[in-house]
């Protein structure tokens, strides 16, 4: 079944592969959000942005060499980067708006430290959904695929 799911290229296994790396890319998101705000105190919506900025990055080539491996490379390396960050900031401009009013809101129903700690955890989950399902369209047709 993961052999299938690894080789096939029905765009179902495409999908599924798709949110296995965006799975992977938001623990990269948390993670270096957490650790810039919780660990150095940076601001939370200036943390989101670098976490945001090496998850991309690392969406990016995981994408290329998992989820679209099945797919001719007629662009060189920097072609490609160019078009995936171009897309994804699109998609990251929704994620970052999702991200941003979950965040704000939260704080301002006057949650309790515990609840508000999780605030950033949730936005980048609402906002990764909502960002996911955007890149996943577009990268699908205009990064990864034939000129």
């Amino acid at each position: 079944m993961i052999k299938r799911l690894i080789h096939s290229s029905s765009n179902n296994a495409t999908f599924l592969r798709f949110a296995i790396v965006a799975c992977s890319i938001s623990a990269i998101d948390i993670s270096v959000l957490y650790g810039l705000h919780e660990g150095y105190q940076v601001n939370v919506f200036l943390s989101r942005i670098f976490s945001y900025f090496l998850a991309m990055t690392a969406g990016y080539f995981l994408n290329r060499h998992f989820t679209f491996h099945r797919h001719q490379r007629f662009r060189k390396l920097l072609a490609d980067l160019v078009r995936f960050y171009s897309v994804f900031t699109v998609g990251g401009l929704i994620n970052y708006g999702i991200f941003a009013v979950t965040v704000t809101l939260g704080h301002q129903l006057g949650l309790k430290p515990g609840a508000t700690f999780l605030l950033p955890l949730l936005g980048v989950w609402l906002g990764g959904m909502a960002g996911m399902s955007f890149n996943y369209v577009v990268s699908h047709k205009l990064v990864f695929r034939q000129p």
